[in-house]
């Protein structure tokens, strides 16, 4: 367990495989190398990327090296393990081209059982809008940002799909760089965090909930 984090750490996509495989061959319950191994080296990264402590080639490495591992172990996470919590859409605003907090959000929705479907960058509010209609399934809408210039273009977002008849059936999450929770609430999303690993957590909660006042 110990190697396989630290291969994801220094971005070792062959050798998190490698060690991987060994692992599955050795017995170890597929779950238990989830979670005891990738997803607190992935925290690990997305901490260090919250507060800058690592710079982002690193980060992308341990991104490409996390999707790889991850690739390679859903055939053993009881078939339909992403997409067994829910399903995400999740995009960065319209006028930012930043990518690497939304992967590794991405990266954290997968690792703890949702689908995700991924627009990818510099998404507009009319395919968010259509994305949420092509998915009516949808459990959470996910909005990041990493440039002040696109936040307007943001509360846009927000604001077209909650004004969709559906939105009483999903949430919406916002975060990035110079998202905060107070515009979080301003803009009329239902949830923020600053960090892949809490979004998830986030996400998991709402999930959560909706089941128990069903």
């Amino acid at each position: 367990m110990d190697n396989i984090r630290n291969a994801v750490e220094e971005g070792k996509p062959g050798i998190v495989t490698r060690l991987l495989s060994k692992a599955i061959d050795s017995g170890i319950n597929p779950q238990i190398i989830l979670k005891e191994a990738l997803l607190p080296a992935m925290r690990k990264m997305g901490q260090e990327y919250k507060e800058e402590d690592s710079d982002v080639a690193r980060i992308l490495a341990a991104a490409r090296a996390m999707k790889k591992g991850m690739d390679f172990l859903e055939p053993y996470l009881d078939g339909s393990y992403f997409g067994t919590l829910g399903k995400v859409i999740l995009g960065t605003a319209g006028g930012d081209l930043h990518d690497l907090g939304k992967n590794l959000v991405a990266i954290m929705f997968r690792s703890v059982g949702f689908e995700v479907i991924d627009l990818g960058v510099d998404v507009s509010a009319m395919r968010f809008i259509k994305a949420v209609k092509e998915h009516p399934d949808v459990n959470i809408v996910c909005v990041s940002s990493l440039l002040t210039t696109s936040m307007p273009e943001m509360k846009h977002i927000v604001h077209e799909l909650n004004e969709l008849h559906s939105r009483k059936n999903f949430k919406v999450m916002v975060g990035g760089g110079p998202v905060t929770e107070a515009f979080a609430k301003k803009i009329g999303a239902d949830g923020y965090t600053d960090n892949a690993a809490s979004a998830a957590q986030i996400a998991r909660k709402f999930i959560e909930n909706e089941k128990e006042n069903k």
